[in-house]
């Protein structure tokens, strides 16, 4: 009997650590921006210039922003409206925050899109007359600048495909709806096609597809990890070939649209050596989810994340659990390192009115923390960012919010979860007041500077509390275009550095730039110093 009661004693007291330890912290802030941006958030992307390109899509009837100057849309393909005088994209202006109506011309629902090496955003795809088509923006300060359109600028229909910028400049663009083969943009021929992809043909459920918006990022070998469905490959895509078959994510619960999951390559240390690469996969839904929500039985997502070491000879996942299950969550990677998980559900899939139960708070992962203690539960919105949601980083730290239409057209009344066009704004806590002192500010570079490969960079900034010389690092972070819970492109570095006194409350931190164009491919990315997880305000610079 007593050894018994020991046994039971005992059991009660090893409880605690068998469980993952949350953090439960009233923190982060939530500000609304604008009460109606016109469209919905679907797609967005942070441009060289402080401006976010939004669009949502052609077919959803008619917006609240009409194009400017009587401007109308004629597409006699459109399911629609085949004259819409309305805008379904926007430029939006981070500094004054206002708005400005732009013009597609065929239908970019769905899409995927990547920021070339000169800033110039190029978007793919689409849905009926958009499917093929190439879609260019050029970034301006005047108010000139608007949408040009390759109509048949791709070989193959790409709706739900993802799109990853190469070492090369080019996109690549994979998958999509029933294409289980990538292209490249630009093509070095007129008669360069699609090639095939198996992958995607084994990842393929039936009826669920669960394989579509697969997870893409740039290894440090200069070959793509590629995950969709819970598998995962590494592809050299220049000869076409399976480079390595990693493990199954554990549990065999499906990770990709429409059991949306959401996934990034976590901060790599450019800090001399061999540098490790970590993939992070969150939530999702379980097997079956998607018929059995399309039937009216809402299931409970999933509340695991796995996370895997691309570069290890013998690649394992390890399973952590989230303090709340998440479907349709974005993953933004914060300038500190840290990881934010944010929007979404907590019952059903992605599609039309197939989720339930929104989940408003986000939740911090923090992936240097020692595993069973890597999430912070934040402060929660009060707006349901279901389907069509989306979030990205801006240069001031805060993370822009917007999106929720879980049903078809801007239905704003009688569903449970309407059309939303605010745009939020969540400022994580390295952003309060209290904070400030600690605070970096970047005296130089100045922005929009260029920078060369594996050269030291000398970055000058200012604090007026206390430094603490070890606990100061530079990061470069590559903006993503983020849709349907996947930030493609995105990537944080790691740069080397020592800090030195310069004059009162002034320093320098001298850091080398990455070594190579398989670690930051050429382009714009966001610098900043950080100091006790405090980052500044973060700088251009536009690597060549």
């Amino acid at each position: 009997m007593h050894s018994f009661l020991l046994r039971q004693v005992l059991i009660l007291l090893l409880l605690p650590f068998s469980r993952e330890m949350y953090t439960r912290a009233a923190v982060g802030k939530w500000d609304l921006l604008r009460h109606n941006i016109g469209i919905s958030a679907m797609h967005m992307q942070l441009l060289n210039n402080d401006k976010v390109i939004i669009f949502d899509r052609t077919d959803f009837g008619l917006s609240n922003i009409s194009l400017p100057n009587g401007k109308c849309r004629n597409d006699p393909n459109d399911t629609a409206f085949q004259r819409d005088c309305t805008a379904h994209s926007v430029e939006y202006d981070v500094a004054l925050n206002s708005i400005r109506p732009l013009m597609v011309l065929t239908d970019i629902w769905c899409s995927a899109a990547a920021v070339m090496p000169n800033g110039v955003l190029v978007q793919t795809g689409g849905f009926n007359d958009g499917d093929h088509a190439v879609r260019i923006y050029k970034p301006c300060n005047d108010g000139s600048c608007d949408w040009q359109e390759i109509k048949n600028g791709l070989a193959q229909r790409r709706w739900y495909a993802t799109n990853h910028i190469l070492p090369d400049g080019r996109q690549i663009i994979i998958g999509g709806r029933r294409q289980f083969n990538y292209e490249f943009y630009p093509k070095k021929s007129q008669a360069e096609k699609a090639y095939n992809l198996p992958f995607l043909v084994q990842t393929n459920d039936p009826k669920s597809e669960n394989n579509l918006y697969p997870f893409v990022f740039l290894n440090v070998d200069g070959n793509l990890f590629l995950f969709a469905n819970n598998q995962a490959i590494l592809f050299n895509y220049m000869k076409g070939v399976v480079v390595r078959t990693y493990p199954a994510v554990p549990g065999g619960d499906p990770r990709s649209y429409p059991s949306t999951g959401s996934a990034v390559l976590l901060p790599l240390k450019n800090l001399g050596g061999a540098i490790d690469a970590d993939v992070l996969v969150c939530g999702g839904a379980p097997k079956g989810a998607y018929i059995n929500a399309q039937n009216g039985n809402f299931v409970r997502a999933l509340n695991t994340c796995g996370r895997i070491r691309i570069t290890d000879p013998n690649p394992l996942w390890v399973m952590e659990t989230m303090p709340l299950a998440r479907v349709m969550g974005d993953m933004v990677l914060l300038p500190n390192g840290n990881v934010l998980i944010i929007n979404g559900a907590s019952k059903g899939t992605a599609g039309w009115e197939l989720g339930r139960d929104p989940v408003l708070s986000p939740v911090i992962y923090r992936p240097e923390n020692p595993i069973g203690s890597r999430f912070e539960v934040q402060n929660p919105s009060t707006k349901p960012r279901m389907y069509h949601s989306s979030a990205i980083l801006l240069r001031d730290g805060r993370v822009l919010v917007g999106g929720n239409n879980p049903h078809a057209y801007y239905n704003f009344t009688r569903v449970s979860y309407p059309t939303d066009l605010t745009l939020e704004a969540f400022s994580p806590s390295y952003l309060n007041p209290n904070s400030m002192n600690m605070r970096p500010r970047i005296v130089s570079p100045l922005s929009r500077t260029t920078i060369g490969y594996q050269q030291l960079l000398v970055v000058q900034f200012t604090i007026s509390g206390m430094l603490n010389k070890d606990l100061v690092i530079v990061t470069m972070v590559a903006p993503s275009f983020t849709t349907h819970s996947f930030a493609m492109n995105q990537r944080l570095l790691v740069l080397s550095g020592n800090v030195t006194v310069v004059g009162k409350s002034s320093y320098q931190v001298k850091v080398v730039t990455p070594d190579s164009v398989n670690l930051a491919v050429r382009g714009y990315y966001l610098l900043f110093v950080v100091h006790q997880d405090i980052p500044s305000e973060g700088i251009w610079v536009q690597i060549k």
